[in-house]
C-alpha cells in the first residue's frame, strides 16, 4: 500500500530536485547538477570544532588530532562539533528556503546528511536536544529550524528528543558582524533551562543539533548551560558549517 501510494503520488506530482525543477528519480531526491554544488565536510577539519581544513598541512598537531589555532588558543565549551556540508553557495540552496521559506521538507534530506556526519557523536549521545530560539522569533518564523532537524534525527537514530529542556530566555541582536568577545558578551544570559530540566540532564551526554555553525559562540553559550545543569558533555551536530576564512587564506 505504502508502495501504491508513492507511485500515486508520483504519477500526480512527478519527482522534481529539492533545489530546481529538474526531473529526479524519487521524491525528496536532487539532480545530478545540484547535488554535485554540494561541498560536504570531510578530514581534514579541526579535530575539536569541526571546521575544514583546505589541506592536511592545516592546524596544529595534538595528542588526539589536529586542531585550528582557534581551539588551541581558547577550547570551546562543547566537547566536539561536527557539520555534514560547508557552508556555500550549494549548501545556501538547500538551507535558505528550509529557514526562511517554509520549506520544512527539507529537514529530512538535510538530516539525513547530518546522521552520516555525525554518526560517531549520535552514537555517543544520550539525548537530543534544539538550540532554542526566542519566543518572537519563533512567532516570526512559525518554526525553529534545529528542533525540526533534531526530530528527524531522533527517528534516524532512536535517541531521545527534548525539544523544550533548553529555552532562549532573551532575544539577541544578530552575531554576523562581531567578534569572539562581543559575541560572548551578548549571548551572556540568554539561554536557561526549562523547570525540571536539571533532574533529566544529570550525567547525561548531550548532542546540541542546530542548522548553521558560524563562530561556535551561540553552541558554547547553550553547552555553558546545559553543564551548569548537570550534563556530563555536550557535542554540536550542524547541517553546515562556515569556514574559517583566516583558514582558508592560509597557503
Amino acid at each position: 500500500m505504502k508502495r501504491l501510494g508513492i507511485g500515486l503520488l508520483d504519477a500526480l506530482l512527478p519527482p522534481a530536485c529539492l533545489t530546481c525543477d529538474a526531473a529526479v528519480g524519487e521524491q525528496g531526491g536532487m539532480c545530478a547538477t545540484c547535488f554535485a554544488r554540494l561541498s560536504f565536510v570531510t578530514a581534514p577539519m579541526c579535530h575539536v570544532c569541526g571546521v575544514p581544513f583546505p589541506h592536511d598541512g592545516t592546524g596544529v598537531r595534538q595528542p588526539d588530532g589536529m586542531w585550528c589555532e582557534a581551539c588551541v588558543a581558547a577550547r570551546p565549551v562543547f566537547s566536539a562539533a561536527r557539520a555534514a556540508l560547508r557552508y556555500d553557495d550549494g549548501a545556501k540552496a538547500l538551507i535558505l528556503p528550509f529557514k526562511h521559506r517554509d520549506r520544512t521538507e527539507l529537514a529530512a534530506p538535510l538530516a539525513r546528511h547530518m546522521a552520516r556526519a555525525g554518526a560517531e557523536l549520535l552514537r555517543a549521545a544520550d539525548i537530543l536536544v534544539p538550540v532554542p530560539l526566542h519566543r518572537w522569533r519563533l512567532f516570526k518564523r512559525r518554526h525553529n529550524q534545529a528542533a525540526l532537524l533534531g526530530a528527524r534525527l531522533a527517528r534516524l537514530s532512536g535517541k531521545p528528543f527534548m525539544p523544550m529542556l533548553l529555552r532562549r530566555i532573551r532575544a539577541t541582536q544578530p552575531l554576523g558582524d562581531l567578534g569572539a568577545r562581543e559575541r560572548e558578551a551578548v549571548l551572556a544570559g540568554a539561554f536557561g533551562l526549562a523547570p525540571g530540566a536539571a533532574a533529566r540532564l544529570q550525567g547525561r551526554r548531550v548532542l546540541l543539533i542546530d542548522d548553521v555553525l558560524t563562530s561556535g559562540a551561540t553552541a558554547d553559550a547553550c553547552a555553558r548551560t546545559l553543564l551548569a545543569g548537570g550534563a556530563a558533555s555536550v557535542a554540536v551536530l550542524a547541517a553546515a558549517r562556515v569556514p574559517d576564512p583566516r583558514i582558508e587564506r592560509q597557503p
